[in-house]
């Protein structure tokens, strides 16, 4: 069983910063893209930042030049680096995966969700 776990959410002032994990663990066999959504009261879940497998990035064009998303392959994690940040930004934000599982087919996982709430 597959199993997104984030981390790194929280209160900040505009213009902070803040960082976001997400590990990824279970019977894992491949993990073909990570990524990072996010969520605001009464709007649709919107992708933020995209890695797939040999590194190529997308980006949300709110988010250009301000947050930088990462990968640690050999721990099946991926970082979101959030600088410059604005209420706007103020959402819960999901952890993504494309995972071929071990024994299982090629599946789409979602994390729990993280609260990032940013004052003005």
């Amino acid at each position: 069983q597959v199993q997104l776990v984030e981390s790194g959410g929280g209160l900040v002032q505009a213009g902070g910063t803040l960082r976001l994990s997400c590990a990824a663990s279970g019977s894992i066999f491949r993990i073909n893209a990570m990524g990072w959504y996010r969520q605001a009261p009464g709007k649709q879940r919107d992708m933020v930042a995209r890695i797939i497998s040999d590194g190529t990035t997308t980006y949300a064009d709110s988010v250009k030049g301000r947050f930088t998303i990462s990968r640690d392959n050999a721990k099946n994690t991926v970082y979101l680096q959030m600088n410059s940040l604005e209420p706007e930004d103020t959402a819960v934000y999901y952890c993504n995966a494309d995972i071929k599982p071990t024994m299982t087919p090629r599946n789409n996982y979602w994390g729990q969700g993280t609260q990032v709430t940013v004052s003005s």
